[in-house]
């Protein structure tokens, strides 16, 4: 059996210069625990601390990470908004290889929260348990991830942030979407995001 709980770990305020917007738009910051039959995992951690150009301009209000005992992390990408309890867990963290890359390269996040963890760098797919699945969904960075949730007669989609919005979801078309489509099978499922409350319902459209 699997579940999903919903963890709301603070907000960013997001200038109008990065959405096309006339005002601060007020993102929510998401993390899922995941319990499935061989442990748990923490899809994502958080707002990271220690940068204060970065505070700055974002203005965060962070909620303390209410997880201490899980087996693993998976982050949907390495920004600082999603990987700011990885230090704190200390736990493996599931990351695709170029993700990790780009990060260290540098000017990509908050480059101390990358210190003293353990990555575990993986190409592609990747099953954790039976019924969790890490699949690539490139877009938001070249390296992102989302996590895909078998429960037998439905799917869950940790999305991250594959799209911003639920109603976004699906258009652009993105190549991955049949991937997703292709392990749905026609059956419904239910797609959460990293900055959006609200979640996409449906049944994910059949590959092309």
């Amino acid at each position: 059996m699997i579940s999903v709980e919903t963890l709301d770990l603070g907000h960013i305020l997001r200038p109008p210069q990065e959405w096309a917007g006339d005002h601060d738009r007020e993102e929510p910051v998401l993390a899922y625990l995941v319990r499935h039959d061989r442990g748990s995992l923490l899809f994502d951690t958080g707002l990271g601390e220690g940068s204060p150009e970065t505070d700055a301009h974002y203005r965060p209000v962070r909620r303390p990470l209410p997880v201490e005992d899980v087996d693993l992390v998976v982050n949907c990408h390495l920004h600082f908004d999603h990987i700011g309890g990885n230090r704190r867990l200390g736990r493996p963290v599931v990351v695709q290889r170029r993700e990790l890359a780009t990060a260290r390269a540098g000017g990509y996040t908050i480059d101390a929260l990358l210190d003293g963890v353990s990555h575990e760098e993986i190409d592609g797919e990747y099953e954790i348990a039976e019924g969790v699945r890490i699949v690539p969904t490139p877009g938001h960075t070249d390296g992102h991830q989302s996590l895909v949730l078998d429960h037998g007669d439905r799917l869950t989609v940790l999305a991250g942030q594959a799209y911003d919005f639920a109603r976004e979801f699906g258009t652009p078309y993105r190549p991955w979407l049949d991937r997703l489509g292709e392990l749905g099978g026609g059956r419904p499922a239910r797609v959460l995001f990293a900055h959006d409350r609200d979640l996409w319902e449906g049944v994910l459209p059949p590959p092309r």
